[in-house]
């Protein structure tokens, strides 16, 4: 098996977490109960009276018809965007947890100044080009079919990229740079990775159209976003990775992010198919075969510059 080093990992060694595995779990549990209400507080009190009007003027409305409207409101730009910045506090708890509570240094979670912006705008091509792969292939095998929009909002599809920036980059600091180097410095660096993606898999556990097959996908995301970052040694192209991954795929290709509904977008992108296993069914894209497909094309590059990696080392 190839032996995935890192420095993240050998100064996560230095850190005051535990050994014990299910410790860690735990403890990564609550802080993410933690950070969750402190990502939702701002945009539930926005959305708030809005939510309450519309439930109110339906009258008695079961469990399910109050999670449709509680999305369709979230959806709307106006709740939506504070809704993706407002994850800079997932970022920030991360951060903080690692830096006092587990005493290591932020550079244990990936933040290194040596090459940071090259590795972001690699990062974002690379996501970029994945996520287009996986969407166009889809198309091509007429699962879906793309239109253009004809006028789409620029200014709320720019502030959605700001919102996806921050996004994408505090799901990396959590479920890679806190959980993944956290079980990686005291613990086998594959088990770290496994349970990592797992974990990050199973937070979209209440997304519309969670599945099996979704689950499995989450998890191959999250062992690619993982060994990328043990193949840079740092959080910055994969946070690229999966802020540009959302971004196209809501905002350009106009495809639901993950179950969540459609967004501003530049394309719009319907599914033609009932084959959930072709189109990813309520869940999107991300729920299909192509994705599939797309991640584990995508591992095997990262793999072999791990490998490369491990030579030089030894060498």
């Amino acid at each position: 098996m190839i032996k995935l080093n890192c420095g993240m990992f050998e100064e996560s060694k230095k850190s005051t977490a535990s050994k014990n595995i299910l410790i860690t779990i735990i403890i990564f549990f609550f802080m993410l109960l933690l950070i969750q209400l402190a990502e939702s507080l701002i945009p539930t009190i926005m959305s708030y009276p809005e939510m309450q009007k519309t439930i109110m003027s339906e009258g008695n409305v079961d469990i399910n018809r109050a999670m449709e409207i509680s999305t369709e409101i979230m959806m709307k730009p106006k709740y939506f965007i504070p809704t993706l910045i407002c994850t800079v506090f997932g970022t920030l708890i991360s951060m903080i947890y690692c830096r006092f509570v587990e005493a290591r240094h932020l550079t244990s979670m990936g933040v290194r100044k040596k090459k940071a912006g090259i590795h972001y705008l690699q990062g974002l091509l690379v996501g970029f080009a994945m996520i287009s792969l996986a969407a166009l292939t889809s198309t091509l095998f007429g699962a879906t079919e793309m239109s253009l929009c004809k006028s789409p909002n620029i200014a709320i599809i720019a502030l959605m990229a700001v919102g996806f920036l921050i996004q994408g980059m505090s799901e990396e600091f959590i479920f890679r740079g806190y959980l993944m180097n956290s079980i990686g410095g005291k613990n086998n660096p594959w088990l770290a990775l496994i349970v990592s993606s797992a974990a990050f898999s199973l937070a979209h556990l209440l997304n519309p159209g969670f599945n099996l097959f979704v689950f499995f996908n989450l998890t191959l995301f999250g062992v690619f976003a993982g060994l990328y970052m043990i193949a840079f040694d740092d959080i910055w192209g994969a946070s690229a990775i999966h802020s540009i991954w959302n971004f196209t795929q809501g905002c350009f290709y106009g495809i639901s992010v993950s179950g969540t509904g459609d967004t501003e977008s530049i394309f719009r992108t319907v599914q033609v198919s009932q084959n959930s296993f072709l189109t990813g069914g309520n869940f999107g894209v991300e729920g299909s075969i192509f994705t599939t497909i797309t991640l584990i094309i995508a591992c095997i590059p990262v793999i072999i510059k791990i490998k490369k990696n491990n030579e030089n080392t030894t060498a």
